[in-house]
C-alpha cells in the first residue's frame, strides 16, 4: 500500500525548558545528540529526509539499507542519526559523514557506522498517524520496532518522572543531550515546537581574546565574542563562541573593546591564526564546509577580560553549542580560567541507554 505521508516534511520541534515537567499525561525520552532524520519508506527503498528537508541517504549508506530491510513500505519514522562508540556519541564523526566524495563516505560508513534510533511513528501500512495521539503512535512504534536489529534502535520511553530526572543525570556519560518532554496526548505537529527539551546548562569563566564584526555593522557591532580557557601545558585554547547579544549592546561592546585591540596580536597567543591555512579546524577565522560561506574573519584582543558564560557540555575540548553570555568577571584574572573549572561527566555505557526501559 502507498505511504500517505510523502516527503518533505518538517519534523516536530521542542522548545528549550529549565527544568522536566512532572504531572499526569506526559511522557518522556532521552535526547540524543546526531543528525534529526526521518525516514520514508516505500515502494522498496528509504527516502531519508534531514531537518532541513535534504536528503541524507547518500552520506548513510549503511543506515539506509539498514532501513530497506528493517521497515515495511507505507512506513515514515521519525528518529535521529548517531555514531556510537565505546566512548558514547562521537558527534564530530557524524560530521565527517557528510562529505562529497562517494570513496570517503564509504571508507568512513565501514570504520565508523552509524546507527538510526527511532522515536516517532509518522505513517504505518500507508495510514497517516500525524493526528493520532503520543500514546497511540508510540504503542505502533514499539510493535514494529520489535523485530529492530543493528543499527536500527529504539529510544527509550517513561511515563515516570522521577525515571525522567535519573536519565538527564546518567545519560550524559553516553553522549545524550537531555531529556524530552511531550504530552501523551499530543498529535505530530509538524514544524511547530510543540515538545519540551531539558538541557544541561552549566557555566564557566572565559577568556575573552577575540571577536567577530556582525554582519549588520562591521566595524560599529560585534557579532560574537570568541572564548578561550588554558590547558593543563599553559596553552589558551579556544572553546567557542557568545553571540546572543541586542543590538545596543554590540554596539557598546564595540566601544568597550576597543582599548584591547591596540598591539593586540604582537604577543596573541593565537597570533599564528592570522596567516594559517583555512582549513585549519581549530582557527576561529577559517571557513570551512560547516560555515557555508560564512566570513568567519575575527579581531585578536589582548586576553586580559573575563566573561562567565552558560553551556551545556563539551564536545571533545570545546563547547558543543554557543555559549550563554552571563556577566563580566573583572574579579577573576584570566590565568585561573582554565579546562580544570569545568565539571567531568562520569562515563555510561551507550548499550545501557539503548536497552534501558521506563514503565
Amino acid at each position: 500500500m502507498p505511504a500517505q505521508v510523502t516527503p518533505p516534511v518538517e519534523p516536530m520541534l521542542a522548545k528549550v525548558a529549565a527544568a522536566i515537567p512532572d504531572g499526569d499525561g506526559w511522557a518522556y525520552e532521552p535526547k540524543w545528540d546526531g543528525f534529526r532524520a526521518i525516514a520514508f519508506r516505500d515502494e522498496g527503498t528509504v527516502f531519508l529526509q534531514s531537518r532541513d528537508l535534504k536528503p541524507l541517504d547518500r552520506y548513510f549508506p549503511e543506515v539506509h539499507d539498514a532501513l530497506v530491510r528493517g521497515l515495511p513500505d507505507g512506513c515514515v519514522v521519525d528518529g535521529e542519526i548517531v555514531i556510537a562508540t565505546p566512548s558514547g556519541l562521537d558527534f564530530d564523526a557524524l560530521q565527517m559523514r557528510l562529505h562529497p566524495a562517494a570513496s570517503r563516505v564509504e571508507r568512513l560508513a565501514r570504520e565508523t557506522p552509524a546507527s538510526f534510533v527511532a522515536f516517532d511513528l509518522l505513517a504505518e501500512a500507508g495510514d497517516d498517524l500525524r493526528s493520532a495521539p503520543t500514546s497511540t503512535r508510540r504503542a505502533r512504534l514499539e510493535r514494529l520496532a520489535a523485530t529492530f536489529v543493528p543499527p536500527l534502535h529504539l529510544t527509550p520511553h517513561t511515563h515516570e518522572h522521577a525515571t525522567a530526572v535519573d536519565w538527564l543525570a546518567r545519560f550524559e556519560g553516553a553522549g545524550l543531550d537531555g531529556v524530552i518532554a511531550r504530552r501523551l496526548d499530543a498529535p505530530y505537529s509538524a514544524g511547530a515546537r510543540t515538545m519540551i527539551k531539558i538541557k544541561h546548562v552549566r557555566t564557566a569563566d572565559c577568556v575573552v581574546a577575540g571577536f567577530r564584526w556582525h554582519k549588520a555593522g562591521p566595524g560599529e557591532l560585534v557579532g560574537s565574542l570568541l572564548l578561550g580557557l588554558f590547558d593543563e601545558a599553559g596553552t589558551l585554547q579556544h572553546v567557542g563562541v557568545t553571540s546572543a547579544f541586542t543590538m545596543a549592546v554590540r554596539r557598546q561592546l564595540a566601544a568597550d573593546l576597543a582599548p584591547l585591540r591596540v598591539g593586540a596580536l604582537d604577543d596573541h597567543p593565537w597570533r599564528h591564526w592570522a596567516t594559517a591555512a583555512s582549513g585549519s579546524s581549530r582557527m576561529p577565522g577559517a571557513s570551512s564546509r560547516w560555515s557555508a560561506g560564512k566570513d568567519l574573519s575575527w579581531e585578536p584582543l589582548r586576553p586580559e577580560r573575563v566573561c562567565e558564560v552558560a553551556y551545556d557540555h563539551l564536545q571533545g575540548d570545546r563547547f558543543r553549542h554557543a555559549a550563554t553570555f552571563r556577566r563580566w568577571r573583572p574579579d577573576k584574572p584570566p590565568a585561573a580560567c582554565r579546562y580544570d573549572q569545568l565539571e567531568v561527566t562520569t562515563p555510561y555505557e551507550l548499550a545501557r541507554v539503548f536497552t534501558a526501559r521506563g514503565r
